[in-house]
């Protein structure tokens, strides 16, 4: 069997992974924009009335994802999200391009995040090898999410985007805890 033909939009978005500032502003404060990107993400997702909060340190940024108030509302406004994008990416791409072009954008994220994390984390003194990993996991989940976006043709507001843009800045978006959505 051959292999699918590339994606060039997907290709070029996977080539330009390795060029993001992954984790960079972890622990700074919110940029004037930061709020109302986030604000963006939230409201896409149905979320809006949710409150906004910004996670000061590594230390913060583990508890908060050990956490037992984790909402699963997040997840699922995001799982309804992804679903909404995959019938019209396959329909646009076909399955098979589609799903390469998807792997391939999460191998080459999985490659770029990890070192950044690492680095972000041994920076502020954390050598937590699992905290690493999720906070990989998650930057790596957001170039999926925002690779299927794009494959869509979804517009540049859609939350999957948004959302990339705040990883694109340095930031780890953490989750919906007790009410208040945070960021790192």
């Amino acid at each position: 069997m051959s292999a699918p033909p590339e994606v060039p939009v997907l290709s070029e978005f996977a080539a330009g992974l390795s060029a993001v500032s992954w984790f960079a502003a972890v622990g700074d404060p919110p940029t004037a924009a930061e709020p109302e990107t986030a604000a963006s993400y939230l409201a896409g997702l149905g979320l809006s009335d949710v409150d906004l909060a910004w996670a000061a340190d590594w230390a913060q940024a583990e508890a908060l994802t050990n956490d037992a108030g984790w909402s699963d509302a997040w997840w699922q406004a995001e799982d309804r999200a992804r679903q909404d994008l995959l019938d019209p990416a396959r329909d646009r791409l076909g399955e098979r391009p589609l799903m390469a072009a998807l792997d391939r954008i999460m191998r080459t994220a999985s490659d770029a995040v990890m070192g950044p994390a690492a680095m972000a984390a041994a920076r502020a003194g954390v050598a937590d090898q699992a905290l690493i990993r999720v906070a990989a996991g998650a930057a790596t989940q957001a170039c999926y999410q925002a690779g299927l976006a794009l494959a869509a043709e979804a517009a540049s507001d859609h939350p999957f985007r948004v959302k990339f843009r705040l990883f694109q800045s340095g930031r780890w978006p953490l989750g919906l805890i007790d009410g208040r959505f945070y960021v790192f």
